[in-house]
């Protein structure tokens, strides 16, 4: 079981943040919440916390300071309305810096990498062995993928895209709900089925169920619409755009 900490000076703030963290990790235990430097030294005593959410300006000063009066080894997501502290956060293992009003998707991606980097490097030949349990012939059906503190598998069909963002592979379901996996776009396109997915551009694949339509776009490129929800802009490179239309057609 995963137990964190919100460290928050601002009531409202505080409800928020521990609102989405119901929605995107029930499975997580909220055990303490700090609105100043000295509540969070006294709750950090207490030990057993696995994750520390904080807000680095605090009504007694900065949060910085917990982490100069303590010896505190807890992977940390910060969040604030300023970004001059980047650099100063990510000294204080920092897994990720999120800009106030803190969106769901951004904290959602933080909470990926979190659990991505607590996954013992001595379980991925395990897991790697049981992923390779999900393959038909030399394609995936199914990807294995962590939430929170459990493992489960989606199917291949309900993947939208995969998309290549901060060094990170990220797996979008139709649903909305996204994963890091760790493959490189390299591996997924020699163990995805081309008739149904296909590297549209360098840091994408997309499934041919998701693109909407395609327009043309300046220099030569073109414009990818997908019809689930995406953040990220898709642009199909001049040199990809006859191989992207040849498998939009169904030519091989």
């Amino acid at each position: 079981m995963t137990k964190y900490i919100i460290i928050e000076d601002e009531r409202l703030a505080y409800e928020e943040i521990r609102r989405m963290m119901q929605r995107l990790r029930p499975d997580y235990t909220l055990v303490g919440w700090a609105a100043g430097i000295e509540q969070a030294i006294l709750q950090l005593t207490s030990g057993g916390i696995d994750l520390m959410i904080v807000d680095i300006r605090l009504s007694d000063g900065l949060s910085f300071e917990i982490f100069e009066r303590t010896e505190v080894d807890i992977p940390v997501i910060f969040t604030t309305a300023y970004d001059e502290y980047a650099l100063r956060a990510f000294k204080v293992n920092s897994i990720d810096y999120l800009l106030k009003p803190v969106e769901e998707q951004t904290l959602e991606t933080a909470l990926c990498k979190f659990e991505r980097n607590r996954l013992p490097r001595t379980a991925t030949p395990e897991l790697k062995r049981l992923e390779a349990t999900y393959m038909t012939g030399s394609k995936k059906n199914r990807f294995l993928v962590r939430s929170g503190d459990t493992f489960q598998y989606v199917e291949t069909s309900d993947i939208a895209f995969f998309y290549s963002e901060d060094k990170y592979i990220f797996l979008y379901l139709f649903s909305g709900r996204r994963y890091i996996v760790d493959y490189t776009l390299e591996q997924l396109e020699t163990i995805l089925d081309e008739m149904h997915f296909f590297r549209v551009a360098r840091n994408c694949i997309a499934n041919i169920r998701a693109v909407g339509k395609v327009s043309r776009y300046f220099g030569g490129r073109l414009k990818i619409f997908f019809s689930t929800e995406c953040s990220h802009e898709v642009v199909v490179s001049r040199d990809r755009v006859g191989r992207v239309l040849q498998w939009l057609d169904d030519i091989r």
